[in-house]
């Protein structure tokens, strides 16, 4: 967990990057149920350089997400073919 916290870190004191939003799963407060026990960080950014904005892409926000590495071995194809059915099962 404190790698995330220093990879966390590091986006936030980059200039070239807004945090647009942070969505943490691995509050305790959190109700890990409500992602079949699934928790990460997740972050949309933007990335705001020169050349992003010659391009017109200072705007486009992208999600970034930091998960353990257990979490990261779980997350395959199919594991993420359940979570869908699992989604989709809650009617969300």
């Amino acid at each position: 967990v404190s790698d995330m916290l220093d990879c966390l870190r590091v986006i936030e004191l980059d200039a070239d990057v807004v945090v647009v939003r942070v969505k943490n799963k691995m509050h305790l407060d959190y109700n890990s149920a409500d992602s079949a026990g699934y928790r990460d960080l997740s972050l949309n950014v933007r990335v705001v350089t020169e050349e992003a904005r010659v391009l017109g892409l200072a705007g486009h926000v992208s999600e970034v997400q930091l998960q353990l590495r257990e979490f990261a071995c779980l997350k395959n194809r199919e594991g993420h073919q359940r979570y869908v059915r699992y989604r989709n099962f809650r009617a969300e």
